[in-house]
């Protein structure tokens, strides 16, 4: 026992250069299970760990384009939640906080004892949720198109007839509904080629996961009370042009966020971090590299 707290000690003394260390010892990509789920990764770069959590119903291959230039400075590190990309869940049994959960466990598995991490959307109502569970876990937090909110009656109920739709259509149906929602129509138009990527990873998802995905945001908890807590450096990325969780949400979100940060970008929907992927991993990466 002793041993292990001078251990820690000596860690907790050398941050910046553990953090690197422990970036190093993820394998390029693999599987834990935690939870019941066989949660896949994928890691890219080299330095201190950057942890990416995808929306919903995507995978951590929404964040493809901006491995490269994250990864000259991090070892980026994304996780496809259980029922997406290639990842597996037992059944459509989800919940935020079981997400929350289980990316805490994949961490404990890579041995990442503290990142700086990010989520999108339904990854970033995640990731709040990890946060409270276990604060100490995280150097900064960086939250894209994403929402402390709870689901008012109509997007709860918006959100169950998604999982409804999955359930009596196929997942591949839910692509016409969701790109609207994800995308500008600038880019509908004039990005085929990505469209039809984001909806390749939409059709990757399981009927579990789907399922289980979209109960869990219809039921999210209120993550509100959450914000006035946050004590490490706090980044709301947001495309300019998100209708679903619109620019006035990450101000209100920042508002309440002690010391935080808001960075918009121009030209960009919900999938900004996809839409206007060099845009977004340049403030991801001028907020991340603050924090050394």
């Amino acid at each position: 026992m002793k041993l292990t707290l001078t251990t820690l000690t000596a860690a907790l003394a050398t941050a910046a250069l553990a953090g690197g260390a422990q970036g190093q010892t993820v394998p390029d990509r693999g599987t834990v299970t935690v939870n019941g789920s066989t949660v896949f990764y994928k890691a890219t770069g080299s330095g201190q760990p950057l942890l990416l959590i995808h929306g919903y119903p995507l995978s951590g291959e929404l964040f493809k384009n901006n491995r490269v230039p994250l990864a000259r400075n991090f070892r980026v590190i994304t996780v496809d939640l259980p029922g997406f990309g290639l990842s597996r869940a037992p059944n459509a049994d989800a919940s935020i906080e079981n997400y929350a959960s289980t990316v805490l466990g994949v961490m404990d598995a890579l041995n990442l004892k503290q990142v700086v991490a990010g989520g999108m959307s339904m990854g970033g109502m995640t990731l709040f949720q990890m946060y409270k569970m276990a604060p100490e876990r995280f150097r900064g937090l960086i939250f894209i198109d994403t929402t402390a909110d709870p689901s008012g009656v109509a997007e709860k109920a918006n959100w169950l007839g998604t999982g409804q739709q999955a359930q009596e259509k196929g997942v591949a149906s839910l692509v016409d509904i969701l790109m609207p929602r994800m995308l500008t129509g600038q880019s509908r138009m004039t990005m085929p080629n990505q469209v039809m990527h984001l909806g390749s990873l939409v059709k990757q998802a399981s009927l579990n996961g789907a399922v289980g995905g979209a109960t869990a945001l219809a039921n999210r908890p209120d993550a509100n009370p959450i914000l006035p807590t946050i004590r490490v450096p706090t980044l709301y990325l947001f495309g300019a042009e998100d209708n679903l969780t619109p620019p006035e949400v990450a101000m209100k979100m920042q508002m309440n966020t002690p010391g935080s940060r808001l960075v918009l970008i121009p030209g960009a929907g919900h999938a900004a971090t996809f839409e206007k992927a060099s845009a977004a991993a340049r403030a991801m990466n001028d907020f991340s590299l603050g924090l050394r």
